[in-house]
């Protein structure tokens, strides 16, 4: 079951390419878990502000991903993707973040809890920016989150997290909102989610002035998807992740694909 939990909070650490920061389930004090994921973004356009076009491109990244439970209560986690695009190839950035819970009460059907988060991410690598096929925006990023989560006593569950993205120097500032709705048992685990990022400002790609600084883009997406884990045994476990963007700002339109191993120390 540990295991089983633990997904949540892997696929939770893949910036892009999962399903929000944080998530509703917890370590438990002194556990430790090493997880590596792959995957594959097989964009087929690019949305020109929010007007699509016949640009696209297949962008392949693999994720390191390590998570420490202080407390019962507090989760340390951080985490380090490698991507490649074209003949860009880099890791990316660097990404830490601890959540807190700080309400629990049962209920006659589950549990109720809130937690709150705060996070921070900057680039390791110094790469390139100017073009469709970049790793990123080179952002340095201060997170916030506040989350909801509920678990009947069926073990299904439903999360709603928001909060603030301050991102440094002229990347645009951003909003994300995830809900998620899954179940949980002793091997298996799945759930379908909706994640949403709102860009506060920004510049549209193609649009003035000119030439453009792709740092000051304005990047929104509305993004659907799934997961399905299996445990294997006490310390290991594999998972299935798919999700699909489907609108948005300055954002590739087409579907993710991943796999990933968990291993509990």
């Amino acid at each position: 079951m540990k295991s089983v939990i633990l997904v949540c909070i892997v696929l939770s650490s893949f910036c892009t390419y999962g399903q929000g920061r944080i998530d509703g389930f917890y370590r438990g004090q002194s556990n430790t878990t090493l997880v590596f994921g792959y995957g594959i973004e097989d964009s087929q356009s690019y949305l020109i502000g929010r007007e699509p076009s016949t640009f696209g491109r297949t962008l392949r990244y693999f994720n390191m991903f390590a998570s420490y439970g202080v407390s019962d209560n507090l989760d340390i986690q951080v985490s380090l993707p490698y991507l490649e695009s074209d003949t860009n190839k880099s890791l990316q950035d660097i990404s830490l973040f601890s959540k807190y819970r700080f309400y629990n009460k049962n209920t006659l059907s589950g549990q109720l809890q809130l937690s709150a988060a705060l996070g921070f991410s900057t680039p390791v690598n110094d790469y390139d920016i100017g073009g469709l096929n970049d790793l990123g925006q080179q952002a340095t990023v201060i997170d916030t989150r506040v989350m909801v989560h509920y678990k009947w006593h069926t073990n299904w569950f439903a999360t709603a997290q928001s909060g603030f993205s301050f991102k440094l120097e002229e990347v645009p500032n951003s909003i994300p909102f995830v809900f998620k709705i899954g179940k949980a048992t002793k091997n298996w685990y799945y759930d379908a989610y909706y994640d949403f990022q709102y860009a506060i400002g920004g510049i549209d790609y193609r649009g003035t002035p000119s030439p453009q600084n792709f740092r000051e883009l304005g990047v929104s997406y509305h993004k659907p998807g799934a997961t399905l884990y299996r445990s294997l045994g006490e310390n290991f476990g594999i998972y299935l992740t798919y999700s699909y963007v489907v609108d948005g700002r300055n954002a590739f339109i087409g579907p993710s694909y991943g796999v990933g191993l968990t291993y509990d120390l």
